[in-house]
């Protein structure tokens, strides 16, 4: 595992501790650290960190919160409060 690996774990999960603690600026501000450090070095982000976060408003999405979740005809949905959807298949 390289360091930028390490480092994008690292700020996935301040992002998810400081979305727990309802300080969503900082965790947006994380988030957006951790997708412009996969660019940087032309990495993938890990799968759950695509899967809760906005791709439009950057912000960690926690449901129930600012995220709702449905399932539809084999994917689940994920709105985010700003209008943007997500959708991921599942079995």
């Amino acid at each position: 595992m390289t360091i930028a690996e390490e480092r994008i774990e690292r700020l996935a999960s301040l992002a998810r501790d400081a979305a727990a603690e309802c300080h969503d600026d900082r965790a947006r501000d994380y988030v957006r650290l951790a997708r412009r450090l996969a660019e940087r070095n032309r990495i993938s982000l890990p799968k759950e960190f695509k899967r809760f976060t906005c791709d439009v408003c950057d912000v960690y999405l926690r449901p129930g919160k600012n995220a709702r979740v449905r399932l539809q005809d084999g994917h689940v949905v994920v709105t985010c409060d700003c209008g943007e959807q997500a959708r991921y298949p599942y079995e």
